[in-house]
């Protein structure tokens, strides 16, 4: 098969709008977690989470972006711009139909149905719809969007499996470029949930932290007193291309994927199973795919999401893989950014090339006591960032229902 590499990335995310600004923040474990601006929080259990700043589309965007895209859409948009500019490909000298579009969310247009029918329930008058209604809440109109403002015509659908929808879709891009069915693909995900409806969904679950006096200090994933995720928002979008496709255009490469894999926990619709069943047969499988030696991954970006339950179950699948290694260090970069929900697994995965790159593993912030229940083994990285060569990664993200999806990067 077709080996496939990353030449290009971008970001918006609450801890930077760009990939350098992005990877300065988490290098330094700077928490974007503040009180919620877009609305009037003051009557929700949680009432914080990690927001982009300064956001203005104007910037970004023309003005048919605007008008036709949800915010997911529109940070899904911005992210592509960067990731595509970073690679450099030209579309004159290929056919259209070699260039793909594979994106993940969880929600879609969650914002733009949630104010439709606000306005909708308050009209006394004849109901008015507008008419981009339909089309901005459609979960698969990011990735529609993308190759329509790019004249990308190969392959183009949106993978939906929660928060681990980006994994799953930068798995769906390595194999249609290692297929030969495509010789680029623009990958990743966005998601927009900090609204009224996700944020009262949430605590309705139990799954968001409450510590409102410190919102910076909330998540602090595999921590005794973690109490639930921080909401977060944004996108991640990488440019994936076939490794002699890239070589013959003198393209910079990142770093290769080369291997990822799938599992369902077939559990619970939002638990993770107890024991990490699901989770140690994806990693294992990842490793299988990527061919690769588990003694080879230096660095493990784990999904950690700071609720009690899923932490705990990660922990116990990492240790039943990798054991006590001495090569492994873990980290968990959602202590920094929050929880993108459908777009954590792309930036994950940025974060993920980024410690290939650069040498640098960033640290999970705010975790000062370690869960007793939590494997003892495990090289938690916490405090500060630490430099050290990481010759292969891996990044793992679960979703409600089930979804376990893992991601293995090497260097080239």
């Amino acid at each position: 098969m077709k080996r496939v590499v990353i030449t290009g990335m971008g970001v918006i995310a609450p801890n930077g709008n760009n990939i350098a600004d992005f990877w300065t923040n988490v290098v330094n474990g700077r928490s974007a977690a503040r009180a919620i601006i877009r609305f009037d929080a003051e009557k929700f259990k949680t009432r914080f989470a990690s927001q982009i700043s300064d956001y203005d589309p104007t910037l970004h965007l023309d003005r048919n972006d605007i008008k036709r895209g949800d915010l997911y859409s529109q940070y899904a948009l911005i992210a592509a711009k960067q990731a595509i500019e970073d690679s450099g490909f030209d579309l004159s000298t290929m056919s259209p139909f070699d260039v793909g579009v594979i994106f993940g969310s969880a929600q879609g247009g969650m914002e733009t149905f949630e104010h439709q029918l606000v306005e909708y329930h308050a009209s006394e008058h004849q109901p008015h719809f507008n008419p981009f209604f339909i089309p901005k809440t459609l979960i698969n109109m990011a990735s529609g969007l993308i190759s329509i403002k790019y004249g990308y015509m190969g392959v183009n659908f949106t993978t939906v499996t929660a928060c681990a929808s980006s994994n799953t879709a930068m798995m769906e891009a390595m194999n249609y470029i290692r297929w030969g069915k495509a010789k680029i693909i623009i990958t990743g995900g966005s998601d927009a949930p900090v609204t009224e409806a996700s944020i009262g969904g949430y605590n309705a679950l139990k799954a968001l932290s409450t510590r409102n006096d410190d919102p910076t200090k909330a998540s602090r994933p595999f921590d005794v007193d973690r109490d639930g995720f921080v909401m977060g928002e944004g996108s991640g979008v990488l440019v994936l291309e076939e490794y002699e496709h890239a070589k013959a255009r003198g393209a910079h490469i990142y770093a290769e994927v080369a291997g990822a894999a799938m599992t369902s926990d077939a559990y619970h619709i939002t638990a993770t199973h107890p024991d990490g069943l699901g989770a140690i047969q994806a990693m294992k499988s990842a490793l299988n795919d990527a061919g690769l030696n588990k003694e080879d991954i230096g660095f493990l970006n784990a999904h950690a999401t700071s609720t009690p339950v899923g932490d705990q179950s990660e922990a116990r699948g990492i240790h039943a893989v990798y054991g006590d290694s001495k090569h492994l260090f873990v980290s968990a970069s959602k202590s920094i950014t929050g929880h993108l929900l459908g777009a954590a697994g792309a930036i994950e995965a940025i974060v993920a090339v980024k410690s290939i790159t650069d040498g640098i593993i960033p640290p999970t912030i705010n975790t000062t006591t370690i869960d007793p229940n939590i494997p003892a083994g495990l090289q938690i990285v916490t405090g500060d960032a630490i430099q050290h060569p990481v010759k292969a990664a891996m990044s793992n993200t679960f979703g409600f229902g089930g979804h376990n999806g893992v991601v293995v990067m090497k260097k080239v």
